[in-house]
């Protein structure tokens, strides 16, 4: 039988094992065959999906990791293909998200002297990666098997110490692959007291007791942005309870839906913060941030402009390491602590003294009741398509248990807009560290790979065509996933952009776009379900969701009147708002 022929793979994949990774996505080549071998070995407890097209599996990869919140291991051979991961591993790196790669290498005497399909792969994804290693050429020794164990264990460490990110370990191979006159060589067991699991940073006593000082009584907000590995609600909304404080909950933060105490959460601050009657009255003299920061932009501008808040972002990882959460440069502090456990002490040390008037709480409150019943009124008062219902369908929709993944650009936009608070768990997640269109197919396919419940992904048409490929692994592994898909024929977010208005002569050969393709065939050649929506999606994903396999229901708008649909609906909550205000009194 054909072999590996040294046990050096084999133990590093074994110690991979023994150190809790599951999943290992695997792109085909020849010179990753040492690590393909070793990863597809029978009895092996990793289980590996092969994946066709390099930058689509490094999405399907970060979406399993995503989804289980542990390292996956990525496979491909030595070149480009290696190159074709940096997107999914600048996104992981973003995204906190763990991912341990692991990239096939012509040997040192094969470089740099014009050999086939090589490339420099020594730091090749730079910044973005935790650890660059380069594994000895393998071979067998006692000594390199022993290192090949230790880094095994160490990259998988590193993959989940906070910030979670990617590892990057370079396997030189020299030829001959395998070796027909040998046995195939099995992993050996390596027993182990556990998995790696990162370390939670304790906030310092003297540091909770000021804090503590410093917030209560005072008029602020928590602030819950997105987060991979989810924040901890419970402890947060226990946090906000005794501050008295409003939770802004980003689409993304986990607080929107679930059975958690949402009491204190506020899903319209996008419509909130766009209304200067309401902004002007609700200014908060402290901000109490977890997570990244939010996708409402109106949030994100107001909170900048108020002169002289103080603005504390909560985070465990160090200020060298992807930890400095603050894109708008304000003079705030970073509190490097475990989010749930200096909620926990906080709470302690305010004990019943320090929550802020309930006024304030009762204003935000009051606001966000009537920002969400004008816009449902409003939205479902349209007679044409409109992009943002699908944010009301998908809530309609979504039982309890789904993971809905959001694509970029407007999809996440209209979420973060329209969607509304559920009593049901439901997980929403998104590409949101480099935020980019591509990949989001594949990391929608991924979750579908490791989730026992529905995957439903919405996105729109240029992220879909970017990233079809992302779909074959769905047709390849018969996986359940829905896809809304919001067809506006090309760059629909432009619409909103300065350039509709400033580049008006080349506006749309460049940045409109239009693709003029029917997407439907795309469906097809993955063997998939499509069906054509004209105005409400809500029957048709329920549909889907209860039917095994590739469904995607595409609903088609119209780019030049979005933007005024969206500012009818968004004016018709303001009008709304201002007249609620008339009738609160000022303090």
């Amino acid at each position: 039988m054909p072999a590996i022929h040294d046990r050096s793979v084999a133990t590093f994949v074994a110690q991979l094992a023994a150190s809790g990774v599951r999943h290992a996505v695997i792109a085909p080549g020849s010179r990753s065959t040492p690590l393909t071998l070793a990863l597809t070995a029978p009895g092996l407890p990793i289980q590996p999906w092969l994946h066709l097209d390099e930058r689509s599996a490094g999405y399907f990869a970060l979406g399993i990791a995503r989804q289980l919140g542990e390292p996956v291991a990525l496979v491909c051979t030595s070149g480009t293909a290696a190159a074709n991961f940096l997107p999914a591993v600048a996104e992981a790196s973003l995204s906190r998200v763990p991912l341990l790669v692991l990239t096939a290498d012509r040997p040192p005497e094969l470089r740099d002297d014009g050999a086939s399909q090589t490339i420099g792969q020594t730091n090749l994804f730079g910044s973005h990666a935790k650890w660059f290693v380069e594994l000895p050429v393998a071979a067998d020794d006692p000594l390199i098997e022993r290192h090949a164990r230790a880094t095994a264990a160490r990259a998988t460490a590193l993959a989940v110490e906070s910030p979670a990110g990617p590892v990057h370990l370079n396997f030189p191979f020299r030829e001959p692959l395998l070796d027909a006159e040998t046995t195939l060589l099995a992993p050996p067991v390596i027993e182990t007291a556990g998995t790696f699991a990162a370390a939670r940073l304790a906030p310092d006593s003297e540091e909770v007791r000021r804090l503590a000082a410093e917030f209560g009584g005072r008029r602020g907000l928590v602030v819950a942005g997105p987060e991979s590995r989810g924040l901890p609600v419970e402890a947060i909304a226990t946090l906000a309870a005794a501050l008295g404080w409003p939770i802004i909950a980003d689409p993304l933060s986990g607080f929107r839906a679930g059975d958690h105490d949402r009491a204190l959460v506020i899903e319209r601050v996008d419509t909130l913060a766009r209304e200067p009657e309401f902004s002007s009255r609700a200014t908060p003299e402290v901000v109490l941030r977890f997570g990244a920061q939010p996708t409402s932009k109106p949030l994100n501008v107001w909170l900048a402009g108020i002169a002289g808040l103080r603005q504390f972002v909560v985070d465990d990882a160090s200020m060298g390491s992807a930890g400095w959460r603050d894109p708008d440069a304000l003079d705030g502090a970073a509190i490097r602590a475990d989010s749930e456990l200096l909620c926990e002490a906080l709470v302690a040390e305010l004990g019943i003294t320090g929550a802020v008037d309930g006024g304030w709480r009762e204003l935000w409150l009051g606001a966000n009741d009537v920002a969400s019943v004008a816009l449902g009124e409003a939205i479902a008062a349209l007679e044409v398509p409109f992009e943002g219902r699908t944010a009301v369908d998908l809530a309609a929709a979504l039982p309890a248990g789904a993971t809905l993944v959001v694509g970029n650009s407007m999809p996440v936009r209209d979420i973060d807009s329209f969607f509304p608070q559920l009593d049901r768990a439901v997980r929403i997640v998104g590409t949101r560290g480099a935020a980019g269109i591509d990949g989001v197919v594949s990391t929608a396919a991924g979750a579908a790979a490791v989730s026992a419940e529905p995957v439903v992904l919405v996105i729109g048409d240029l992220s879909f065509f970017h990233d079809q490929n992302g779909l074959w692994p769905v047709h390849r592994h018969g996986l359940n996933l829905t896809v809304l898909l919001v067809n506006n024929d090309g760059g629909g977010i432009f619409e909103f952009l300065p350039q509709r208005e400033l580049a008006s002569e080349r506006f749309d050969e460049w940045f409109g776009t239009a693709h003029g393709l029917d997407l439907s065939h795309i469906v097809a050649l993955y063997g998939g379900r499509h069906t054509l929506v004209e105005r409400d999606s809500a029957a048709a994903l329920r549909a889907a969701i209860a039917t095994p396999g590739l469904d995607v229901i595409e609903l088609r708008t119209d780019r030049s009147t979005n933007v005024g649909l969206h500012r009818g609906v968004f004016d018709e909550a303001r009008v709304a708002l201002r007249t609620h205000l008339e009738g609160v009194e000022t303090e």
